[in-house]
């Protein structure tokens, strides 16, 4: 019995250092597509905001940001008319990858949701 608490001791000891390495490298963030701003270029900024009564979020953008619609990756242009043309915006989840030590949006993922027939 002293043994199994030994080696469990000893495989936790070990695990402790790689626990404490891991840090946040990228966050993401679930917003209602009536509250995303796309930019108007490539380079520019999105604006976002986190919860219904925060204030917006305004963050840089730039040619290597991915734009997803409908797990399809795209260009900008092409996703801001496909993201206009949506009209069940209540039934559109978009999710804002934001890398924190860039301060940068990496990438905008917009997800439509159909109903089973």
């Amino acid at each position: 019995m002293k043994f199994k608490v030994l080696i469990a001791a000893i495989i936790f000891g070990l695990a402790l250092p790689v626990a404490a390495q891991f840090r946040q490298i990228q966050e993401a963030h679930e917003v209602q597509l009536t509250d995303l701003r796309l930019p108007q270029n490539e380079v520019g900024t999105v604006a976002f905001k986190p919860c219904g009564d925060c204030p917006y979020m305004v963050k840089r953008v730039n040619h290597e940001t991915q734009w997803i619609l409908d797990g399809k990756s795209m260009p900008l242009e092409k996703f801001r008319r496909g993201v206009t043309s949506l009209t069940a915006s209540d039934n559109t989840a978009v999710t804002v990858l934001h890398h924190l030590e860039n301060d940068r949006v990496t990438r905008v993922s917009v997800h439509i949701f159909r109903p089973y027939k």
